[in-house]
């Protein structure tokens, strides 16, 4: 009757029976009516990067994912939840230990030594061990999520600061071509004016344009250099090991990226998925707290002495303990389990909002800015086709220099714009890559997270722990 007794009990759980919180998703995104895809349609990459076909881009992801900061401090997080989640396991099976004891008196005769093995096993009676057990497990899991977070939010931040240390560098460039044709066009007012043919108006004008174009370099010269000091930062270096070959940003392809259901893009993206996890953490919280409000019972046993068998005794005992009055503290912890868990549901439900709001917003943006682009590189052919003409016209005497100037300026922002939009376009096609878990897999494709294969010093790590 006990045995059977034992048996009933211990199938008892007192773990809430999980629910994945429900919450409405849309079946398409309304940046795309209809659900339309871009113009190409390719395949959804996991290196994704990649499909800008950029090799320095692809050399700087690599050492990133190799000796990034912040991954490795993501995954000896992950390893640390794994080995908790393994000290929390072991609470489910018995102990054994052995004793050695000796002692000696005034006499030879006296000497005695004893060896007695020893096991003890509280009976998990209401699935109290088990619950504390799930729960390091799931919070393990949502650590392994919070690896892959730390990895694509990585990969992002290291194309997004390299497009940015190209568009710094070229619009160096661009200050340094322009303060270089003032400098041209300076000393032929200058000559001009000597001759009668330019007033002084117009070299002081000149003048200030020269000094305005020369200003600009230095201060793009330190913004260039402070985004390559974080980029080396990203990549696990020093910012004076960092040396960028500097492609020309125009040269980087901007790819189209592969449409996504709203579902299958939560489903896949790690913020949502960590935050799932840690809600059954939660749960079998829950069922721990209950469970502690019952009776415990632990068995003992000794076997000695083991140096003796002739004199050898074997001993188990056994207790039931019952908490009667502990001012409130289990009661305590259950509210803080619940409250807790209501908590995790509203943070589960806004990941999932804060995912879907930043696709559309990234899906707004690669699309304002390709229709920026367009606009831009028009009138940006306009700007220097004005310039051009306006230099033609000066030198015959068909116009005063004043034009000439305001067709220089014009020219020079519309150049410095065209940088601008190019890298902002760049950057959102990244942020869309991201939003949408390019490269995730589906939970069902997946039962572990597995580290980035270029760490030579870790493997493979499981999100469970056995």
């Amino acid at each position: 009757m006990a045995a059977v007794m034992l048996a009933v009990l211990g199938g008892c759980s007192m773990v809430p029976i999980y629910k994945q919180p429900g919450m409405t998703l849309p079946t398409q995104w309304s940046s795309h009516p209809g659900n339309a895809q871009p113009s190409t349609i390719q395949a959804d990459p996991p290196e994704w990067w990649k499909s800008f076909g950029s090799a320095e881009l692809d050399a700087l992801v690599a050492r990133g994912l190799a000796d990034g900061f912040d991954l490795k401090i993501a995954i000896h997080r992950l390893e640390q939840a794994q080995a908790r989640a393994g000290i929390a396991s072991a609470a489910q099976y018995p102990t054994l230990g052995l004793a050695i004891n000796g002692s000696r008196g005034t006499s030879s005769s006296s000497t005695k030594r004893s060896a007695t093995l020893q096991a003890s096993y509280a009976l998990d009676l209401w699935g109290l061990n088990r619950a504390l057990a799930s729960s390091a497990r799931a919070t393990a899991e949502s650590s392994g999520f919070d690896m892959e977070i730390a990895k694509v939010t990585l990969v992002s931040s290291i194309a997004s600061t390299y497009f940015q240390a190209l568009s710094l560098n070229e619009r160096v460039r661009l200050a340094q071509l322009l303060a270089k044709d003032a400098q041209a066009m300076l000393s032929l007012v200058q000559t001009q004016a000597r001759l009668g043919a330019a007033s002084d108006l117009e070299v002081a004008q000149q003048r200030n344009a020269l000094q305005t174009f020369q200003a600009a370099v230095p201060i793009l010269m330190q913004q260039r250099d402070q985004v390559t000091g974080d980029l080396a930062v990203l990549i696990g270096d020093l910012p004076e090991n960092l040396h960028l070959v500097a492609e020309n940003l125009r040269d980087v392809r901007i790819p189209d990226v592969a449409g996504t259901a709203p579902a299958d893009a939560i489903a896949r993206l790690p913020e949502v998925r960590s935050a799932e996890a840690r809600l059954k953490a939660a749960d079998f919280d829950i069922g721990a707290a209950r469970a502690a409000f019952l009776p415990s019972l632990s068995l003992a046993g000794g076997y000695g002495t083991l140096l003796n068998p002739s004199a050898a005794l074997w001993t188990v005992a056994g207790s039931v303990l019952q908490p009667l009055f502990d001012a409130g503290q289990r009661e305590g912890q259950l509210r803080v389990d619940r409250a807790h868990a209501e908590e995790l549901v509203v943070t589960y439900k806004k990941a999932i909002a804060t995912a879907l709001q930043t696709v559309e917003s990234q899906m707004s943006a690669t699309s304002a800015t390709r229709d920026a682009e367009q606009l831009d590189e028009a009138a940006l052919q306009s700007a220097r086709q004005a310039l051009d003409l306006a230099r033609i016209r000066m030198t015959n005497g068909a116009t005063d220099f004043l034009t000439v100037l305001l067709s220089e300026r014009t020219l020079y922002q519309a150049e410095d714009t065209a940088l601008q939009i190019r890298l902002q376009r760049l950057q959102s096609t990244v942020g869309l890559y991201r939003a949408l878990g390019t490269g995730q897999s589906l939970p069902d494709e997946s039962a572990t997270a597995t580290v980035p294969s270029s760490h030579p010093w870790v493997a493979t790590i499981a999100k469970e722990t056995s």
